[in-house]
């Protein structure tokens, strides 16, 4: 086992994690840390804990120090720099011309090295931009593209919940969303409707994929024929958080390739109350108590 402390240097950022090399460190502090990339400033939003091995990235770097008042001061003047940086930026890239969206400007703590985050279509010629910026800034000058998601998580702003974005305010990592999600939780496939700010399908369909999955194992789908307390029907709609199915009833059997005649009226069952007949998985088991069929997964 090993003690660690994890650290964020951003807000809403990715949390990272540090052998704090027997100093005490406490949550909610900040500290000094040596990184890939040199010297940075953090707070330790993960109080000391014990893992295994197996789960860190070796080395594993150290904490430097429990940042003090001029390390304090040093990175408010940081944060003061990086504006004006933002703005010589965009000047520079105005006179090249060239087609880019500056996002972000960040400094290293130990003023190692500048970091200029920007989106853009395509690729970009910016070596003269380098050469400009090294020649203001005395130091390493990096220009780092990146997507519309991280500008999103950079900039921040209302969701269409009417809530600030989640990836600006707590989501540290983004995790793959499909538009299958959608579907399993009958949502409108409109883009407009299932779309974030950035344009990519909104994060929030991951948070309830995995109950949605589950409400409806044994839910039956719809076009499924059903054995009711009422008769045989069909299921022309589910709701699943509701764990309830549409059914019209069969009121003349199809023959001869023909489809099976419905009634007009609509009835609404618990999915307790219907017997799936049509189900293809491959093993199955008969429920002792209520005689419903459920699919069970190999």
């Amino acid at each position: 086992m090993v003690i660690v402390v994890g650290i964020r240097f951003k807000k809403a950022g990715k949390i990272y994690y540090f052998d704090p090399d027997d100093i005490n460190v406490e949550k909610d502090q900040n500290v000094v840390v040596e990184t890939a990339r040199g010297i940075e400033f953090g707070e330790v939003v993960v109080g000391p804990k014990e893992i295994l091995e197996d789960d860190i990235v070796a080395p594993l770097k150290k904490v430097l120090r429990v940042a003090t008042l001029e390390d304090e001061i040093q990175n408010k003047q940081n944060m003061d720099k990086e504006k004006e940086a933002f703005d010589i930026c965009l000047e520079k890239i105005e006179i090249h011309q060239l087609d880019m969206k500056l996002i972000d400007v960040e400094y290293t703590f130990d003023n190692n090295k500048v970091i200029f985050y920007f989106t853009a279509d395509g690729r970009v010629d910016f070596r003269e931009l380098v050469k400009d910026l090294a020649s203001i800034f005395k130091t390493r000058i990096e220009l780092r593209q990146i997507g519309v998601r991280d500008e999103a998580k950079m900039i921040g702003g209302m969701g269409p919940c009417g809530k600030s974005l989640c990836c600006a305010t707590w989501l540290g990592d983004f995790e793959p969303v499909s538009i299958k999600m959608a579907k399993e939780q009958n949502l409108s496939l409109n883009p407009t409707k299932i779309s974030g700010i950035c344009g990519r399908l909104m994060c929030c369909l991951k948070y309830e994929h995995c109950m949605y999955q589950s409400l409806r194992e044994n839910l039956p789908e719809s076009g499924e024929k059903v054995l009711t307390p009422d008769g045989t029907g069909i299921v022309i709609e589910n709701n699943i958080l509701l764990e309830c199915v549409k059914v019209r009833f069969i009121v003349e059997e199809g023959k001869n390739g023909k489809e099976d005649k419905l009634s007009d009226d609509v009835h609404v069952y618990d999915k307790t109350a219907v017997k799936r007949m049509n189900c293809c998985c491959k093993k199955k088991e008969e429920d002792e108590t209520d005689g419903n069929h459920y699919c069970l997964k190999e």
